[in-house]
């Protein structure tokens, strides 16, 4: 990240698929990108998970 006067360069933001908790008691949520399991539980809860959108800023991999 570039600096000048003390501001920051944007980020690029994308619409990113995730998986996101089922819980309602639990703010669980990963990038779908980034998941082994074709149906995850969530690592927090072991609750089901559910694949939602969410814009995210870009990750390059």
């Amino acid at each position: 990240m570039a600096y000048y006067n003390n501001r920051r360069e944007p980020v690029e933001e994308i619409e990113t698929r995730i998986w996101s908790c089922t819980n309602e008691d639990c703010v669980g949520w990963m990038r779908a990108d980034y998941t082994f399991d074709q149906n995850p539980t969530c690592p927090l809860c072991n609750s089901e998970m559910i694949e939602e959108t969410k814009v995210l800023p870009k990750i390059t991999k």
